[in-house]
């Protein structure tokens, strides 16, 4: 497992050093509420091993089964799942990660 030490708050998390909500954790995938709360729901979905956004989105596996299996379950009128790729679209961790986000009417695009 690639682990980034000190630098990658998502990892951190995942080893217990850093404070989350945490809703769902098996060897693969940790779900967690993220501390920012723009709408309702926000909830990151992220491999507990560390890899970029491209390794993630390249084979999305349990993480897009258990974000998607999440907004159903948090978000039972409909939601999104995002990702940010780089600085210009506003991604803030290097550690790969699924945004849900729902819990109010979203718009037509966010």
């Amino acid at each position: 497992m690639k682990v980034v030490e000190g630098n990658c708050v998502f990892c951190e998390i995942i080893a217990g050093r850093e404070p989350a909500d945490v809703l769902y954790r098996d060897a693969e995938v940790v779900v967690f509420r993220n501390r920012l709360r723009w709408v309702p729901v926000m909830l990151l979905a992220v491999p507990v091993r560390h890899i970029s956004q491209a390794e993630l989105w390249a084979d999305l596996g349990s993480v897009g089964e258990k974000a998607a299996a999440m907004g159903a379950e948090h978000c039972p009128g409909g939601f999104r799942l995002l990702s940010n790729f780089g600085h210009d679209a506003m991604q803030s961790q290097s550690h790969g990660h699924v945004h849900v986000i729902g819990g109010t009417f979203l718009g037509p695009y966010a």
